[in-house]
């Protein structure tokens, strides 16, 4: 009786300065048992909805910069006429970007017809929208561009004319480099713009993370191909810089509890562990000379740390105090 009654003296003290300053700095109540939580939210619950998406998602992130990056690449090849490794690149483009990112993407909206539905609207400040739209668009240029590349490099058809096949895989090309360079980065602004904690908090790193990650991964994958060029090597230098100092910048840059999901959480480690790998790994395995081991490490620590952003944000929406803090 004397702990209910100190409780409930206290609540009307409380009330009462409420009612006079409109603001209570102090702590608070907590009762056992009563319309007071202990811990932040609703009896604990959530504040916001914790992401849903399944494994198909970070395969999408991955392969959409992997193809989205290739036909950057393909273009620049084509601009210093590398014809092998612009057909190599285009080749990866429509593999990676235009046939397994839309399959992982249907995939996991569960309906086919779910995918044309966002295609009926445009919705420019929607970043689901836009990735819709950029992911089409790269479709209807990588492709053609990649068969008319083929035409023209191996004269299939020796009656066309030669400069029309020509200028044609140029254009798409280009258009699949433009709408390339989006696909690859716009995964990081979709999760950046939510009100998951750790992601919200990071949505300056998030694309240029994804971009880099992506540029690097298609640099490494032709050069496990065989395309050993001074080029891509220097594309695999600048890729595991950024990614090495964008390690030390998650390192640095912490929000306390609102994004300890990366910092505190084992999910985090899968971020660490995947910059490790295609951050300062990879760069020294580079300065060493080992290409090929530079490029795995690049490709594996891409991939981990696109799980290992799912995970975090996963935790991060489903701690209300981490949502809590990230509003203060």
């Amino acid at each position: 009786m004397t702990t209910n009654s100190s409780a409930e003296q206290r609540l009307e003290e409380l009330r009462e300065k409420a009612w006079q300053e409109g603001v209570i700095p102090s702590r608070g109540v907590d009762v056992v048992g009563g319309p007071i939580p202990r811990k932040p939210g609703y009896y604990g619950q959530s504040v916001v909805k914790p992401p849903v998406w399944t494994w198909q998602v970070p395969l999408y992130f991955f392969f959409g910069g992997l193809g989205g990056m290739s036909a950057l690449i393909a273009f620049g090849a084509v601009l210093f006429d590398h014809v092998d490794v612009a057909r190599s690149a285009m080749w990866i483009a429509a593999i990676a970007g235009s046939v397994l990112s839309p399959i992982l993407l249907i995939m996991d909206l569960g309906r086919p017809h779910l995918f044309l539905n966002m295609l009926r609207v445009f919705k420019h400040r929607s970043a689901m929208s836009m990735g819709a739209w950029i992911l089409t668009a790269f479709g209807m240029c990588a492709v053609p561009g990649l068969i008319a590349l083929e035409l023209h490099t191996h004269q299939i058809f020796p009656g066309m004319q030669d400069q029309p096949l020509r200028f044609a895989a140029d254009i798409f090309i280009l258009g699949a480099a433009i709408f390339g360079t989006l696909l690859a980065t716009y995964t990081g602004v979709l999760i950046g713009a939510t009100a998951i904690p750790a992601w919200f908090l990071h949505r300056t790193l998030l694309p240029i993370h994804f971009g880099t990650a992506g540029l690097g991964s298609a640099a490494a994958l032709l050069e496990l191909l065989g395309h050993r060029i001074a080029p891509l090597n220097a594309i695999g230098f600048f890729a595991a810089t950024v990614e090495t100092a964008l390690l030390v910048w998650l390192t640095v840059d912490k929000h306390g509890a609102a994004d300890r999901a990366i910092h505190q959480h084992s999910s985090g480690w899968l971020i660490r562990v995947g910059e490790i790998l295609n951050g300062p790994l990879a760069l020294v395995l580079r300065l060493f000379g080992l290409i090929p081991l530079a490029a795995v490490s690049f490709l594996l620590g891409a991939l981990i740390s696109r799980f290992g952003w799912i995970a975090v944000g996963k935790i991060s929406g489903a701690d209300p105090e981490s949502v809590y803090a990230s509003q203060q």
